[in-house]
C-alpha cells in the first residue's frame, strides 16, 4: 500500500506530524510519498496537483491530509478512487474554497480533530463525519495537534492494522 500525505497551507514535507506517521506508516511495512506543496497557498491547485500525481499510480492508495492538504486529498478522492482517507484537522466547508459538497471515493475514512481548534472549525469536522459516516476521533488539542501527537500517531497505527 502507498500512503500519500499532504501537508498544511503553511507546512512542510518534513513537518513534525509527516515525520510522527511516517514512521508508523513504515513500521507496517507500506510505502510513503510526500508531495510538496509549499510553492502554492492555493488549495485547487494543491488538489490539482495530488489528483495527477494519483492517477499515475495504479497502486493501491490511502491519503492522509493535514488542514488544506485533508481538503485537498479529499477533493483528489472524488475522480481517484483510494483505500481509505485520514485526515488531521481537514480544512472543510471553508470561505474561498471551492469545494464545498465532498463526494470520496474511499473505502474507510476517519477525522482527528482538536477541542481547541481556532482556525478550522470542529463543526466543520462533525458535519463533514455525519454525512458520510465517518470515524471522528476529538481531542484535547488545538488545530496543529502537536500536545497530542503521540495519540494521533495511536489512531493512525490502529486505522492501518484495522484496514490495511
Amino acid at each position: 500500500m502507498i500512503i500519500y500525505f499532504s501537508h498544511g497551507k503553511l507546512g512542510t514535507p518534513d513537518g513534525i506530524k509527516i515525520r510522527r506517521l511516517t514512521k508508523v506508516a513504515q513500521k507496517q511495512g507500506h510505502s510513503v510519498r510526500i508531495p510538496p506543496f509549499t510553492d502554492t497557498l492555493d488549495p485547487e491547485v494543491r488538489a490539482k496537483r495530488l489528483s495527477n500525481i494519483l492517477k499515475n499510480d495504479v497502486d493501491r492508495k490511502i491519503l492522509v491530509g493535514t488542514s488544506m492538504g485533508g481538503y485537498a486529498s479529499l477533493v483528489a478522492a472524488e475522480t481517484i478512487p483510494v483505500k481509505g482517507i485520514f485526515l488531521l484537522a481537514p480544512a472543510l466547508y471553508l470561505d474561498g474554497y471551492k469545494v464545498q459538497k465532498f463526494t470520496p471515493r474511499a473505502e474507510f475514512i476517519e477525522i482527528v480533530h482538536g477541542w481547541n481548534d481556532m482556525t478550522v472549525p470542529l463543526e466543520n469536522s462533525i458535519r463533514f463525519a455525519k454525512r458520510h459516516r465517518a470515524a471522528l476521533h476529538i481531542l484535547d488539542s488545538d488545530h496543529k495537534l502537536h500536545s497530542a501527537l503521540e495519540i494521533v500517531a495511536g489512531l493512525f497505527e490502529l486505522f492501518l492494522a484495522s484496514h490495511f
